[in-house]
């Protein structure tokens, strides 16, 4: 035990350096090609920032790669998707790309890595249901994929909240390797190197800010989360799906009250707006950096759950769904997160004053 711990730290520390090591080169990058985010009304920033972020996880990974992990077909996949992922949040972040064109790429990274890759969401186990997917496996995984990519992305509107809440992701995936006693497979491999480069890039992204990740960063961080799974669940590392959609509960959560809430106002799904989980935070008057703390702590209650599912220990798991729900409960009925309250608020008081002035009348 104690070797694999040696050589797993040895990969996340390696990689976490090689990641910061990047981080004057991509900033040079950026500012040199003009990819920057520039504040408006829907950001919290207040001056421009280089985007390309996500080039430095890119290259930790690639140094992961080189010195950590086996050479063999779906690593191959893997590494071609992921630069087809890299080279469309590049483009969009130095030029935005139509969503159309962007989910072009995002599917077509899909395609090779499940095609080529033969990574595969070709069963699933949920609550003692058994379901056999067949051909519906390969439009299914494509469409897995495509959903993590644009749930990171859609998550990533604070200093260090899309990265802080991949390092849990992957930093839970670890723990429960160790538990489950499989450290040495490609997916756990992946897993410990995509640590690395979260961390050496946090270092950089946390508030405050030196570098936003853009879509390049948020795009690929989706992608190797959603190949992560994949690969763990088919190598039975994670027992069930249901446990990394346990551990991504906020990003998963948070894209389907956006779709809902867009839905309700009869706005196009794709439609950014300033309602998402940390805006609601925010409005709470919560500073920034707290805002992503508490979605961390969140984040953290989730990872907890999931390893409690794999422990199956019943009793510790409940009383943490308990506390769950309820900060679920409160965040649906004291925010705008689904509906705008306050417009709710407004009407009644119009409709009595309309009433009282009809009795008057009388």
């Amino acid at each position: 035990m104690n070797d694999k711990i040696i050589a797993v730290l040895k990969i996340v520390l390696s990689v976490m350096i090689v990641t910061g090591l990047f981080f004057p080169i991509v900033k040079w990058i950026a500012n040199h090609v003009g990819a920057l985010d520039y504040p408006n009304e829907r950001k919290v920033h207040k001056k421009p920032m280089p985007l390309l972020g996500g080039l430095m996880m890119f290259f930790g990974f690639l140094f992961g790669y080189m010195f950590f992990a086996p050479q063999n077909t779906q690593m191959l996949a893997i590494l071609i998707g992921g630069f087809i992922v890299i080279l469309t949040g590049m483009i969009d972040d130095i030029k935005p790309l139509k969503a159309r064109e962007k989910l072009i790429g995002q599917i077509i990274a899909a395609l090779i890595v499940t095609f080529y890759g033969n990574i595969l969401l070709n069963d699933i186990t949920f609550f003692g249901f058994y379901f056999d997917f067949g051909m519906l496996a390969y439009p299914l995984t494509i469409i897995f994929i495509v959903a993590l990519m644009n749930c990171i992305n859609f998550i990533d509107g604070l200093d260090g909240l899309a990265c802080g809440i991949s390092t849990i992701f992957f930093a839970t995936i670890g723990v429960i390797a160790f538990i489950m006693h499989n450290v040495g497979s490609l997916e756990i491999t992946l897993t410990f190197i995509m640590l690395g480069a979260c961390l050496g890039f946090l270092i950089f992204n946390f508030n405050p800010a030196k570098i936003f990740m853009g879509e390049t960063g948020s795009m690929f961080l989706g992608f190797m989360i959603a190949v992560v799974c994949l690969m763990g669940f088919k190598a039975v590392t994670l027992t069930s799906l249901v446990v990394p959609m346990i551990i991504l509960a906020i990003p998963i959560l948070d894209t389907l009250f956006a779709i809902i809430r867009r839905i309700i106002h009869k706005k196009p799904i794709y439609l950014a707006d300033k309602q998402h989980l940390h805006h609601q935070l925010l409005n709470k008057k919560f500073s920034q950096k707290t805002t992503v703390l508490i979605i961390y702590g969140v984040s953290i209650l989730f990872s907890l759950a999931s390893i409690f599912y794999v422990l199956k220990d019943r009793k510790a798991g409940i009383i943490i769904y308990v506390i769950i729900t309820i900060l679920i409960v409160w965040i649906v009925l004291t925010t705008d997160i689904l509906t705008d309250k306050a417009k709710i608020h407004i009407k009644i008081p119009n409709v009595i004053k309309k009433q009282n002035s009809k009795k008057n009348d009388k």
